[in-house]
């Protein structure tokens, strides 16, 4: 799982990294991936001062982006495969992909109109108005910081990144990827399970 988001990055033509983790790990994280030339990708390490949610994680590497195009993994999601546009890497909207689920209430939630258009959002809805859930990979212009920086925190204390999807779907500059292949968040023992066992199969691994 620590080395699964680099591969995904250097799939997407990244190798240029931030690794932004609790205060508490960050010391694992270095010894086990040092500067990051063992596999391919140079690293940069930032500290998280608590769960604060997903958007303040991407706050504290702002002034590793510069003016870049933001690219934005969590470390418990398992890709068999990303493709993305060519165009993500350059223009001014954001990015989000979207997988078809069974249980999408766990997750963000995007809402389409009849038109197959996304109209919003929805983080972690008892009701889900679609069967697609927002996995944990994103692309954002560098102002996502600026706005990151006006946000309140939610309810259970956090600075919710479905707070910063929806602000730019109101601008007209938030865009779905649909992912094909399997995806699965390895936040429970259950999904981390699944994932293990799909990386497996897909890996060409025989279970006996």
């Amino acid at each position: 799982m620590v080395l699964h988001p680099i591969e995904t990055m250097k799939s997407l033509g990244v190798d240029e990294l931030c690794v932004v983790t609790g205060g508490e790990s960050i010391g694992d994280f270095m010894k086990f991936l040092g500067s990051g030339t063992e596999f391919g990708v140079n690293l940069t390490y930032k500290i998280q001062d608590g769960p604060l949610g997903i958007a303040h994680g991407i706050l504290q590497a702002e002034k590793f982006f510069g003016n870049e195009k933001v690219f934005v993994i969590l470390g418990d999601n398992i890709f068999e495969k990303v493709e993305m546009p060519q165009e993500a890497k350059m223009d001014e909207n954001a990015y989000i992909f979207i997988k078809e689920v069974k249980n999408p209430e766990r997750f963000g939630v995007p809402i389409f109109d009849g038109n197959n258009n996304l109209i919003s959002v929805e983080e972690k809805p008892e009701k889900p108005k679609s069967n697609y859930a927002v996995t944990g990979l994103y692309i954002y212009p560098p102002d996502v910081f600026e706005f990151i920086k006006t946000l309140n925190p939610s309810a259970r204390g956090e600075l919710e990144i479905t707070d910063v999807n929806n602000w730019y779907l109101k601008r007209n500059k938030l865009k779905t990827i649909k992912l094909d292949g399997f995806w699965s968040d390895a936040g429970t023992f259950e999904s981390l399970l699944r994932a293990s066992l799909l990386r497996a199969v897909s890996s060409g691994f025989i279970l006996e």
